[in-house]
């Protein structure tokens, strides 16, 4: 499943696990997009951590219809994030890691920040 958008235009796209209560989602405000680790079964900072994608300014084409989408591991423990095909991001929900290709921000408490490599789509 897939959404169109174009960026710099508030947008908000999720994707549930297939097991458990995890939950990833990208999200533009009109000024930046990123993706984000949240768990659907904590009441209190469901949000686990976040990683910048783009800065709307800095997008070259962003008059340009794009498509994002979400994808799963088998094991339903990682999500990655396409954009027009392009991989952006990963998550490991399993080791608490998340990558993506600007590293920023620093990981959020319990996380961890990878260093990106197109390597890790071979998880999908």
């Amino acid at each position: 499943m897939s959404q169109r958008f174009f960026p710099g235009e508030e947008t908000w796209f999720a994707s549930d696990s297939p097991v458990g209560s995890f939950r990833a989602f990208f999200e533009d405000d009109g000024e930046t997009g990123y993706f984000y680790a949240y768990d659907r079964s904590l009441v209190d900072r469901a949000v686990l951590d976040a990683v910048h994608i783009y800065n709307a300014s800095s997008v070259v084409d962003r008059e340009r219809e794009s498509v994002v989408e979400i994808l799963w591991s088998i094991d339903g423990l990682k999500a990655a994030l396409l954009i027009n095909d392009y991989p952006h991001a990963v998550i490991d929900f399993a080791t608490r890691c998340a990558y993506c290709r600007t590293g920023f921000p620093a990981a959020a408490n319990g996380w961890t920040r990878g260093t990106w490599t197109d390597d890790l789509m071979n998880l999908f």
